[in-house]
């Protein structure tokens, strides 16, 4: 080979790498023979993809890799959030984890407003009241507790590794830094962390985060409820807290508890769909909307046609009413009608009221006058497969991207604005979207609504596809439409996940598109027929793995809507 050669090759593998490194999402699967980690970021899917190759279980991985997107993903990975994990067994045993923020002890009902009853200057998304107490890990310890194979400590590590030696900064992050410049007198904690010299940062800066590697030491080396919810970092948080207005002190630190929960079961098609129960809602609509959808040939009316848009669209219409009438946190809400909102019954019932190529109109005087409140899309999600075919789906999330945007002075971690979750107005609706109903008033100790949606289908006992994404409200539409895209249009993976998406939740009354893969003529039907629809730019970022049992290979996709994301097998 001549040294030109040599030198044409050179840069070809480093342009292949760089390639990988950014832009891995695509229409054609990654594949593996025993194991899957697929995340919003590369760094925490190989570490999750080591945990898998030391002998660690899917929960295990999964472990190890929020941690490390609480360092590589600020934006929605943490530890000052909170999330929902849905297991299934190679053995067929099936469980969930619900780790959901909660109402410090001190809120109130109608803590956010003025003498008018208007929300105050948005403090139920911004400022120290706007957050809710942290669940992210205690949850992840539960899990552990239950399903942990290697060293807990060996699961937090890799994070501690990352925060202190760094790593380098993406164009999103940089976004992120320069806003922090322009509000370092309000956020100066923050400004601490994510400035470097007093300047925004740039893309390919080394990110080190000393302070949050010393937090994640403790939580190492004390266990992930006495080293988070105890001890330094707890007082750390209250005392921050009370010198800055917010309300959590150590007492809510010391009573939260993340829970285990029977999931959501449904079915579609032959298939087993089990999801999250309430607080999330993901689980509840998904099931609804399935089984209202499987009254119908959506294979036969063909992908994305303005007929099948149609019938998903009043699918989906009907489960976001329900969905705002009836669903809440479970222990304070013992009437929610779980039986009835899954069942096969219920959803012909809904199935009747559809009428062919005309559309419904959403009307809130007819569903309890329940509203939506505004929900970021700045969530992650990752999905893990192990040697033993152990299936975990985990979607957690600070809220709005970066949270609160509030740094706990001296521990280094993004807060959480998750009280914005909640009904803020009790009582009140309006047209664009706004909810009142009782099942998500604030109370104390209780749980804000979700929309995560972390789901796992499988098939004669055994787990066949892991999803869910980030997205906020669109997530639930997200996860359905993989679905569909799969069971329905005999896509793989990667096509599933790139597919173009569109979302609708019954109020505001209107279609939203992808700004791409949706004709001029699908449009025009699908408006002929009544729907209102807009256009927006991209939808949900959706990490899944498909296990094809037959041949024993593991297929996953990471969404190329997410900049990082990664799926890597072993």
């Amino acid at each position: 080979m001549t040294s030109i050669s040599k030198i044409f090759l050179g840069f070809l593998i480093l342009f292949i790498s760089s390639f990988q490194l950014t832009a891995q999402g695509g229409r054609i699967p990654v594949s593996a023979e025993k194991g899957m980690v697929v995340s919003s970021h590369y760094l925490a899917s190989e570490v999750g993809r080591d945990i898998l190759a030391q002998g660690g279980t899917a929960v295990d991985a999964s472990i190890a890799t929020a941690f490390a997107l609480s360092v590589t993903l600020p934006s929605a990975g943490n530890i000052g959030g909170g999330g929902f994990l849905v297991y299934y067994g190679g053995d067929a045993e099936t469980t969930t984890f619900n780790f959901r923020e909660k109402a410090p002890l001190a809120a109130t009902r109608e803590m956010y407003l003025d003498e008018n009853g208007e929300i105050k200057n948005n403090s139920n998304h911004e400022g120290l009241l706007s957050v809710g107490v942290p669940g992210t890990v205690a949850g992840l310890y539960k899990a552990h507790q239950k399903f942990g194979k290697l060293e807990w400590s060996e699961l937090v590590q890799p994070a501690i590794e990352i925060a202190e030696n760094g790593f380098p900064v993406s164009p999103h992050l940089v976004g992120f830094s320069n806003w922090v410049l322009e509000n370092e007198d309000e956020y100066p904690s923050t400004a601490e962390v994510f400035l470097k010299n007093g300047e925004a940062l740039e893309s390919g800066d080394i990110l080190i985060q000393k302070d949050l590697a010393e937090t994640l030491k403790r939580i190492r080396d004390k266990g992930g409820v006495e080293g988070f919810y105890q001890g330094k970092t707890a007082s750390l948080i209250a005392d921050f807290m009370k010198s800055n207005g917010g309300i959590i002190t150590k007492k809510d630190l010391k009573v939260y508890e993340a829970e285990e929960m029977e999931p959501i079961t449904g079915t579609y098609r032959g298939y087993d769909i089990i999801g999250m129960a309430p607080p999330s809602s993901g689980g509840v609509a998904i099931v609804e909307m399935l089984n209202i959808l499987e009254a119908y040939d959506l294979k036969e009316k063909k992908h994305n046609s303005a007929e099948s848009l149609h019938f998903i669209t009043e699918a989906m219409r009907r489960a976001y009413a329900d969905r705002a009438q009836f669903l809440g946190d479970l222990n304070f809400n013992e009437q929610v009608p779980l039986d009835k909102l899954t069942s096969k019954e219920y959803a012909e019932m809904l199935a009747d009221q559809i009428q062919e190529n005309i559309a419904s109109k959403s009307d809130s005087a007819n569903f309890n006058k329940a509203h939506l409140v505004y929900e970021s899309p700045q969530t992650t999600h990752l999905s893990v497969v192990d040697s033993e075919g152990n299936a975990v789906s985990l979607t957690y999330t600070l809220e709005q991207s970066y949270g609160s945007k509030i740094v706990v002075k001296g521990a280094g971690f993004l807060l959480n604005n998750e009280m914005g979750d909640f009904n803020a107005i009790p009582g009140y609706t309006d047209t664009k979207g706004r909810i009142g109903t009782k099942p998500n008033q604030i109370e104390p100790g209780k749980r804000m609504l979700s929309s995560m949606s972390p789901t796992i289908v499988a098939k004669d006992g055994k787990p066949v596809i892991v999803i869910g994404s980030p997205g906020g409200r669109t997530i639930i539409n997200t996860v359905l439409q993989v679905i569909l895209n799969m069971v329905d249009y005999d896509m793989n993976i990667a096509k599933a996940i790139e597919s173009p998406r569109f979302h609708h939740q019954w109020l505001p009354d209107v279609t939203y598109f992808e700004e791409w893969g949706f004709s001029p003529d699908t449009q025009r039907i699908y408006y002929e027929m009544g729907h209102e629809f807009k256009i927006r730019e991209s939808q949900g970022r959706a990490m899944g793995i498909y296990l094809d049992h037959e041949t024993g290979i593991i297929e996953a996709a990471a969404d190329s809507r997410s900049y990082d994301g990664r799926a890597v097998g072993y």
